[in-house]
């Protein structure tokens, strides 16, 4: 792995708690942080909870034991510092969140990395072999990729339910606005450290409008979207778990009850380990560790005349996109 932060965290949580650490055998991290942070932030999650498992270190060697399985941690600050090819390793998961452009990722593969699985879209979609959605997309990976980015939380929650209901309905225009909770490129108070001005101001005193490239992405994994899809995103002042409105145009009437039912079954069958369903009161808290891509909140689906429609889909943009990202890397290992 490189880069620990909230994401590399919960990708190592998760197979650990799909009981994949045998498979998915963690064996290095780089982390610029020191071994006794990691290890407590391991240990201790203040969304997440404590960990499941043991966790320990072997300090005069550098190690992090995750229920007694060694992986050593180096402190590079650029790729070509770690000797990945030492490690023998099948894959690295990138994490950190640095790296969009081509000729940055190739300093991975220079330094013995066979292959990468970006946590994070590429800048462009040429920086990459390929852009997926596991559950959407992933079956036409081919196994000889060696740059993967896995999209972004947003898009994982958004491009299941677009891709169903274009494909029964078809789609005319989307727009999509996402309330995001705060993140780590925010400051807790007002601060000098983004050049996105909305940035700069505490996110936990205020609702913040920011840039999203979710539109993009989007139009990236649905081609015949292109050109349909506009998107926005605000963030608000809560530690975990978002939302995404949809309001929706389709290319023939299409009621409120045709898209709920379309959905509840699709949860219950072919997308039932990306989308939940659920029709009674929610509350964002009630999805925290949920490991579904989106969970359509039925009680919120409205209908505006003949032909638009208004979604929500909840997602725990921690938990969720984690969980993708190591169904990704089992179905990517998998095919070579």
């Amino acid at each position: 792995m490189n880069g620990y932060g909230r994401i590399g965290r919960c990708f190592v949580r998760a197979i650990h708690e799909a009981g994949l650490a045998d498979y998915l055998c963690i064996v290095a991290i780089n982390e610029p942080a020191s071994l006794a942070s990691i290890a407590h932030l391991t240990r201790f999650d203040s969304t997440h909870g404590r960990f499941p498992g043991q966790v320990g270190i072997v300090e005069d060697e550098n190690i992090l034991l995750l229920d007694g399985r060694p992986a050593r941690v180096s402190h590079a600050q650029t790729p070509k510092e770690v000797d990945w090819r030492a490690h023998e390793i099948d894959l690295v998961v990138e994490c950190s969140g640095r790296y969009v452009e081509r000729a940055q990722l190739q300093g991975f593969i220079d330094a013995g990395c066979p292959r990468l699985l970006l946590s994070n879209p590429g800048a462009h979609s040429h920086d990459v072999d390929a852009t997926v959605v596991y559950g959407v997309t992933h079956t036409g990976l081919d196994p000889q990729a060696r740059l993967v980015s896995a999209a972004s939380c947003t898009t994982n929650a958004v491009v299941p339910v677009l891709a169903l209901l274009h494909r029964e309905f078809g789609l005319e225009q989307v727009l999509l606005t996402t309330l995001h909770s705060a993140m780590n490129d925010q400051p807790l108070i007002d601060g000098y450290h983004h050049h996105d001005l909305a940035r700069t101001r505490s996110a936990m005193q205020s609702i913040i409008p920011v840039t999203t490239g979710l539109a993009r992405g989007v139009e990236r994994l649905l081609p015949e979207l292109e050109g349909r899809v506009v998107a926005k995103a605000i963030r608000v002042p809560t530690h975990n778990v978002s939302v995404i409105d949809m309001a929706l145009t389709f290319s023939r009437e299409v009621g409120a009850s045709c898209v709920n039912n379309l959905l509840r079954e699709a949860t219950r069958g072919e997308y039932a380990a990306l989308l939940d369903w659920s029709d009674v009161p929610h509350a964002s808290i009630d999805f925290n560790h949920d490991p579904h891509s989106a969970i359509i909140d039925a009680s919120q689906i409205r209908a505006c005349g003949p032909r638009m429609v208004n979604l929500l889909a909840w997602f725990d943009n921690e938990w969720g996109f984690a969980s993708r990202m190591v169904d990704l890397a089992c179905h990517w290992l998998e095919a070579l």
